[in-house]
């Protein structure tokens, strides 16, 4: 029996979208769902092609607790942040210890925290002159961006380099090594594709 996986996504959904692609007929991992809190999210059409489901909730059933209850009904192995921009709260981490993954855009423990997310990173570390950035994969705890590093992967930065350039440049990193992160973590192997 497959491990089974749940999404969270909030907007664009380009990683959501590679994991649903690496994922894509596996046999050991299977996503199950993908949920969203913003009904506009480009991450409802690009997971649609893989034949998973995508549900939209909005912050009052977010708040209430729904989610956490239809999730838990869904008991999968894992639930995977990915670019889900809601804090989960301790009931969360309570029904979820050490289940749920997240990715951050910068070498935590730099850069984290409340308001630290995409563009915002990229700025931070092009002003503070940073000679290099990367990628965080951590498990979730109740506070942003403080749980365990599970995985981290750095690269170079360029003086002249942009905040897109650089955006581009953690990108590429996310989609090579969420996937297999979460591969080994459910599965203890890693597609070296």
């Amino acid at each position: 029996m497959p491990k089974k996986v749940v999404l969270l996504a909030s907007g664009n959904g380009t990683n959501a979208a590679n994991i649903c692609r690496f994922f894509h007929k596996d046999n050991e991992v299977e996503i199950i769902s993908v949920y969203t809190n913003n009904r506009l999210a480009r991450v409802i059409e690009r997971v649609k092609e893989y034949g998973i489901k995508v549900e939209v909730f909005d912050n009052i059933f977010f708040d209430e607790g729904g989610l956490l209850k239809i999730i838990c009904s869904e008991s999968p192995n894992l639930v995977v942040l990915a670019g889900f921009l809601l804090k989960l709260g301790p009931d969360w981490i309570q029904a979820f210890p050490d289940k749920i993954l997240n990715i951050h855009p910068a070498l935590l423990p730099k850069y984290g925290g409340k308001g630290m997310f995409g563009k915002h990173v990229h700025q931070a570390v092009k002003r503070n002159k940073e000679k290099e950035t990367g990628i965080t994969i951590h498990y979730v705890n109740e506070a942003f961006d403080k749980g365990k590093i599970i995985f981290q992967k750095k690269v170079e930065i360029d003086p002249d380099d942009t905040i897109e350039e650089i955006a581009f440049k953690v990108h590429q990193l996310e989609y090579r090594y969420f996937p297999k992160i979460i591969q080994k973590l459910l599965t203890s192997q890693v597609n070296e594709e």
